[in-house]
C-alpha cells in the first residue's frame, strides 16, 4: 500500500501577468490577484495540516524588470495586514530569503518586523522566495562555508544543509508550477533532488484549492523511487 507523507508542498507562482493580459486588466490587477491568491492557498494548506508552504514570489532575475515597482507596492498597501492576519490569527511562522541587496527601506522595514516575530505553537511555516535565485543561494553557501570551513563536515549531509537558506525544514515533497513552463527556474535546487514535480497550465490567479487537492491526490498514489 502506497502511504506518501506530504510535509512540505513548494510552488512556483506563475501567470500574473498573462492573467491579466488575457483578461484585458492594468498589470497591477494581476499582481493584486496573485497576492490573493496566497491567502486562498495558504489558508487551505492549514486545513490539510500541510507543516511546510514553500512559495518562489520573485525571482533574482525578473529584480529589474519595469513592473518591480507594483510588486512594492502590493507589499507597502498590503503586508502589514497580512502578517497580522497571519502570525496573530492564524499562527503561521513567516520566513522571508533571498537577496536583500537593492531593495527599497520600506521593503526591508517590512522584512525586517516579520523577522522578529515570535510564533508560539506553530501551524504552518510559510517560506517566501522574494528575490531569490538559486546560483545567488549557492554564493552564500560558499562564503558560510569559507567562513566556518574547520567546523563542517562535509561527510555530514545535515551540516551540508544547514548552510542552506531552508535548512530547518524538511525538502518539499511536491512542487507545483502554475502557468504552463516547464523548468525550475533557478528555484532551490538543491532542496529538490527528489521532490515530485507537477506542472500545470492553470494561470497562478486561477489556480484553486480543488486543482490542490486533485495533484495531492495523484502525489499520494505515486510509487516514489530514491535513485534511478
Amino acid at each position: 500500500m502506497i502511504n506518501n507523507q506530504l510535509n512540505h508542498v513548494a510552488f512556483i507562482l506563475d501567470g500574473n501577468k498573462r492573467w491579466a493580459k488575457r483578461e484585458n486588466l492594468p498589470l497591477i490587477k494581476g499582481y493584486t490577484a496573485g497576492f490573493e491568491n496566497i491567502k486562498k492557498i495558504v489558508y487551505h494548506c492549514l486545513e490539510r495540516n500541510i507543516p511546510n508552504l514553500t512559495l518562489f514570489t520573485l525571482s533574482s532575475e525578473n529584480f529589474k524588470r519595469t513592473s518591480i515597482n507594483l510588486i512594492y507596492e502590493i507589499i507597502y498597501n498590503n503586508f502589514n495586514s497580512l502578517i497580522e492576519e497571519f502570525t496573530k490569527k492564524k499562527n503561521i511562522k513567516i520566513n522571508i530569503f533571498g537577496s536583500k541587496n537593492n531593495l527599497p527601506d520600506k521593503i526591508l522595514d517590512i522584512f525586517f518586523e516579520v523577522e522578529k516575530i515570535k510564533t508560539n505553537d506553530v501551524s504552518l511555516n510559510l517560506n517566501l522566495a522574494f528575490n531569490y535565485g538559486f546560483t545567488n543561494e549557492i554564493k552564500d553557501v560558499l562564503e558560510k562555508f569559507k567562513k566556518n570551513i574547520d567546523n563542517v563536515n562535509l561527510d555530514d549531509k545535515d551540516q551540508i544543509k544547514k548552510l542552506f537558506y531552508l535548512s530547518d525544514y524538511p525538502d518539499p515533497d511536491l512542487l507545483i508550477r502554475t502557468g504552463g513552463y516547464k523548468r525550475l527556474s533557478n528555484f532551490i535546487m538543491y532542496n529538490l533532488t527528489y521532490t515530485e514535480l507537477f506542472f500545470t497550465n492553470t494561470l497562478w490567479p486561477e489556480f484553486t484549492p480543488s486543482e490542490l487537492d486533485n495533484i495531492i491526490n495523484e502525489f499520494l498514489n505515486i510509487k516514489r523511487k530514491y535513485g534511478l
